[in-house]
């Protein structure tokens, strides 16, 4: 342990032990993953960043060894704890200047946003000198004043290469091009089972894989045209899942965006018109509909059906506003003979 921390303190880190852990110290080969508890303070006590709290839901830190992560002083400080240990890591600004930029990643996935929201093309100290505003007024005066921070870290799981599966974005083109079937294949799996959420999800993981490959090749270009002949049928089963959960805008915009670049595509249509016919888009639903059969005659019963069930709810609408329009002016009807009746009654009583 003393020899750690000569090491890191020649680095510029201080640790301190908190709580010692168990076992051996890990040899942490590129591919673990570390999943961890972590608060960030100034020198001065105060806290930017605690992943135990409410704010952060308690979540954990994950990081897969040798990804190259946007913070490299996380993984040295980590490789120097036993599973279970809780240190504390005081960090020259050498080591922390892209801090502000890790943890507006980290508070935009919390909040549902793209991680990468409001952060330039441009290498992360190219960002630093730019001066703009991360969105959080802590983090732009530490990005304006780079400073020491502290680091307190809770080591909870050490896990080898190959005892864990990869979340899509740890993992490399070639394996994402290799999870994509099987990821395909859970989300067909789920949806046999009724399990919507869990298949549109699968659906949606497959399609980012492909779509993250795809960003570094130029639009149609060979590469490209594959990858999106891959992603096509993907989308349109997650198109399914929304369908079948009433999302319906959500299959509108998807199967547009596939009609845009490929207009024979029946099952888009199909879906799009379903989809139209169910927020009352009965001009444009008849459209599509007529598309797909024009482009497939077997399916004209289909068509059919779906056309009598649409034709069906309108007229149950038309019925439901005619019953409420008569009810209303019925209503009214019998307030003006009251109001009239009331009148003549105080006439005749003068």
């Amino acid at each position: 342990m003393e020899e750690i921390a000569v090491g890191l303190s020649a680095e510029g880190i201080q640790k301190k032990v908190i709580s010692s852990g168990r076992g051996e110290l890990s040899s942490f080969i590129d591919g673990t993953k570390v999943k961890f508890h972590y608060r960030t303070s100034l020198c001065d006590g105060t806290v930017l960043d605690d992943s135990r709290t409410v704010e952060c839901q308690n979540k954990p830190m994950e990081l897969i060894m040798g990804k190259k992560f946007k913070l490299p002083v996380w993984e040295r400080i980590v490789t120097t704890m036993r599973e279970g240990e809780i240190a504390e890591f005081t960090c020259d600004a050498k080591h922390t200047a892209l801090y502000p930029l890790v943890s507006q990643s980290l508070r935009n996935i919390r909040a549902g946003k793209d991680p990468l929201e409001g952060q330039r093309h441009c290498c992360g100290i190219a960002q630093i000198h730019s001066h703009h505003s991360t969105g959080h007024h802590d983090l732009d005066q530490l990005q304006a004043n780079p400073q020491p921070l502290v680091f307190t870290l809770e080591l909870l799981q050490i896990l080898t290469p190959g005892s864990f599966q990869l979340d899509t974005w740890a993992m490399s083109d070639e394996e994402k091009l290799d999870a994509v079937p099987q990821i395909h294949e859970q989300g067909n799996a789920l949806f046999k089972q009724g399990d919507l959420v869990g298949a549109a999800e699968n659906y949606y993981n497959a399609i980012a894989c492909l779509k993250n490959l795809q960003m570094k090749e130029r639009p149609g270009d060979e590469s490209w045209i594959r990858l999106d002949t891959m992603i096509t049928p993907l989308l349109l089963n997650y198109c399914q899942c929304k369908l079948m959960q009433r999302q319906y805008y959500e299959v509108l915009d998807h199967c547009s965006s596939i009609l845009s670049k490929y207009d024979d595509n029946v099952k888009a249509y199909f879906k799009r018109g379903k989809a139209h016919a169910a927020v009352w888009n009965e001009k444009e639903a008849r459209a599509d509909f007529a598309r797909v059969v024009e482009l497939d005659p077997s399916l004209g019963q289909s068509v059919a059906r779906e056309l009598r069930a649409m034709e069906e709810r309108i007229r149950e609408k038309q019925k439901e506003e005619k019953g409420r329009y008569k009810n209303l002016f019925g209503a009214s009807a019998t307030a003006t003979s009251v109001r009239q009746s009331q009148s003549v009654l105080s006439t005749t009583n003068r």
